[in-house]
């Protein structure tokens, strides 16, 4: 009686978990303003007038959501009702942003600034800079950005400790390689690679010291340009990075020592770690756009080629599920990859030219998943 009634409680656990799993993904639609959102396997409706989606980006924080528009707009929506909150143009052109406790920083190319505005979106402070500002991280109570005209990485102190509304005066500016263009934090490191200079460089911000790393492959060859760190996949002990204009994925270990190349069907564009870290799923550019490869991580060989009707163009990894959604653009559809066996298990339509694939997962269903688990 007892095994028959804790064979019902796990199936019970199972069913609610399963009930209670409310995966949401938003879709940008590149050549529409809008943002598709697909819930349970389906498209289920869009959000429209989301201003030029060419390179939209979306990131939420508990249960708000934002997204950049190409054109300089930020928009604050609710991702459970999908209902617009607050929106304010920075710019004619903003190229990232980040969510703070108490604000939201906003990157520019046209106007040379970064804004800092509530969680709300009302403007606090406008830094103008005389450069191009990419690269925007945050550490503790720090802000870092870099200066891709001014070969710069600045980084900024919140006076107030995260209590209220920020105040921020500058800690220190570094001097580092030609024309910053892209950053990632790896623990308290600010990592920055540049479009002039033969490696990248790697600011350590709790003794504030500064380090340059030239990235060699075989034979001590340089790696002469490195891509978008968003394109990179770091596991515990290794790095991968798409080689710019090869054939290969490079395999580097948590110090940036070469370990080797994987050689790739195509020219590698973006690498994504699965996460359970076994896989990175890659995809390709050029002629190679319809298909991605799988990677083992473990034994850093190519296990799968999987090919679409259209140009890929971004992958997402459920956190729930063994799935995969493969935004195949031309197609005007996401595909979604059985991650157990390795095969097409459904295709989802009405979604328009899609590109960013963004996943939110309600605060308590990300509560729920793991007490059961």
């Amino acid at each position: 009686m007892n095994y028959l009634l804790s064979l019902l409680l796990a199936g019970t656990t199972f069913f609610c978990t399963t009930l209670g799993a409310k995966e949401k993904y938003f879709v940008v639609e590149r050549e529409n303003e809008s943002v598709a959102v697909i819930e349970e396997g389906l498209t289920k409706r869009h959000m429209e007038g989301m201003h030029n989606m060419n390179h939209g980006i979306i990131k939420f924080d508990g249960d708000d959501g934002y997204l950049i528009s190409r054109d300089g707009y930020v928009v604050k929506f609710d991702p459970k009702t999908e209902k617009v909150e607050a929106e304010y143009k920075t710019s004619k052109s903003a190229i990232g942003f980040v969510i703070g406790k108490n604000y939201v920083a906003v990157a520019n190319y046209d106007d040379k600034s970064v804004d800092i505005l509530t969680r709300d979106l009302k403007p606090i402070e406008k830094i103008k800079t005389g450069s191009k500002n990419v690269g925007i991280k945050i550490y503790k109570d720090m802000l870092i950005f870099a200066q891709m005209d001014n070969d710069k990485v600045t980084v900024l102190k919140d006076q107030t400790g995260g209590k209220g509304l920020p105040k921020f005066k500058k800690l220190k500016e570094f001097n580092v390689g030609k024309m910053p263009f892209d950053a990632m934090i790896k623990d308290n490191h600010y990592i920055v690679g540049f479009f002039l200079t033969k490696g990248f460089g790697v600011i350590d911000l709790d003794t504030m010291k500064y380090r340059q790393i030239k990235v060699t492959a075989e034979g001590d060859k340089p790696v002469l340009k490195v891509p978008h760190f968003g394109f990179w996949s770091i596991s515990d002990d290794k790095t991968f990075i798409p080689a710019v204009g090869d054939n290969k994925v490079m395999v580097y270990d948590k110090d940036f020592k070469f370990i080797k190349n994987i050689q790739t069907k195509g020219l590698p564009v973006f690498t994504s770690l699965s996460p359970d870290k076994k896989y990175i799923a890659i995809t390709f550019s050029g002629k190679d756009f319809p298909m991605i490869q799988i990677i083992d991580t473990d034994t850093l060989k190519v296990i799968k080629t999987l090919e679409f009707p259209g140009k890929v163009l971004h992958l997402r990894w459920s956190k729930e599920y063994p799935d995969l959604y493969v935004s195949v653009n031309d197609a005007n559809q996401v595909s979604v990859i059985d991650t157990k066996d390795w095969f097409l298990e459904r295709e989802i339509f009405q979604v328009k030219h899609p590109s960013g694939i963004f996943l939110y997962q309600p605060k308590e269903d990300k509560e729920e998943t793991s007490k059961n688990h």
